[in-house]
């Protein structure tokens, strides 16, 4: 028996990394799972995976799984998703909030295009999916969102500065308000039984995208920590009662070690601090 079974999931970033790994995982604890990406087919992105691969990796398995291609920048394309996972499946239980879009550039060089792309994805997106998966949350009074945020949201503190910061301003303001989304929204929705949680890793995850941009020197780096193991922490967080987590701005290892699902942790959360929020 999973975790999830008779559970009706959207999870958004579904065609590599974190989201995939997520969406893997709901599935195998029983969850009919609604990947979510743009990248709908090998090759279609210039970065490895794809909706198509992780869509077959699951039903592969055993589990039930939709690929549902997904500008989470788009209002009418949000609506479609959910109404797309309504229609095929049943309401949604469960919606995981991971796509994300960076770019690594100075904000003297920033150009407003990108920086109105980039905060649409990452912080209007989640607000518009989570805004339209509530009714049906509401109605039966229950669900859990899980968004996710990234170590980027920690500011540098005061100077003096040693180093230029290296461009990731943007991704971790969008990351920093994210967090404080999750917490406001949690408190709001927590009179009908929904929780809403965030989650950062607390190593930096090798991925496509961490690869891509010279975070991580390969998959194999052992700085890092798996995206299993922020796929665990999502579903922990989705999982475990509602006054136990609701509210929580966390970390992959130290809110896994504090459950007991894993014994050791090392990163953000456990012998480094996390954001302001984190500590609330």
């Amino acid at each position: 028996m999973g975790k999830l079974d008779g559970k009706v999931a959207i999870v958004t970033g579904a065609s590599r990394g974190i989201g995939k790994a997520t969406a893997l995982l709901y599935a195998a604890e029983g969850a009919k799972v609604v990947c979510a990406a743009r990248t709908l087919g090998e090759g279609d992105h210039m970065l490895e995976g794809s909706l198509s691969t992780t869509v077959s990796e699951i039903q592969q398995a055993g589990g039930t799984a939709l690929a549902v291609q997904t500008d989470v920048s788009d209002e009418e394309s949000c609506a479609r998703l959910v109404q797309t996972a309504k229609q095929q499946f049943g309401p949604v239980d469960m919606l995981v909030n991971d796509a994300a879009l960076s770019y690594f550039i100075p904000i003297k060089d920033y150009s407003i295009r990108r920086w109105f792309r980039a905060f649409t994805v990452n912080v209007h997106g989640p607000f518009m999916l989570s805004q339209k998966v509530l009714p049906d949350m509401i109605e039966r009074g229950s669900g859990a969102i899980v968004n996710v945020s990234s170590g980027a949201a920690i500011g540098p503190g005061r100077g003096p500065y040693t180093e230029s910061g290296g461009g990731g301003t943007m991704y971790g303001a969008t990351k920093a308000a994210i967090e404080r989304f999750s917490q406001g929204l949690a408190e709001e929705v927590y009179q009908y039984g929904i929780s809403v949680t965030c989650v950062s890793p607390s190593l930096v995850v090798p991925t496509p995208g961490t690869v891509y941009h010279k975070l991580v020197t390969g998959f194999d780096d052992p700085r890092g920590e798996p995206p299993e193991m922020m796929a665990k922490a999502i579903l922990l967080l989705a999982t475990e009662p509602l006054d136990k987590v609701t509210g929580r701005v966390t970390y992959s290892q130290a809110v896994l070690k504090e459950f007991g699902w894993i014994s050791e942790g090392k990163g953000l959360g456990i012998d480094r601090p996390g954001s302001g929020y984190s500590q609330q």
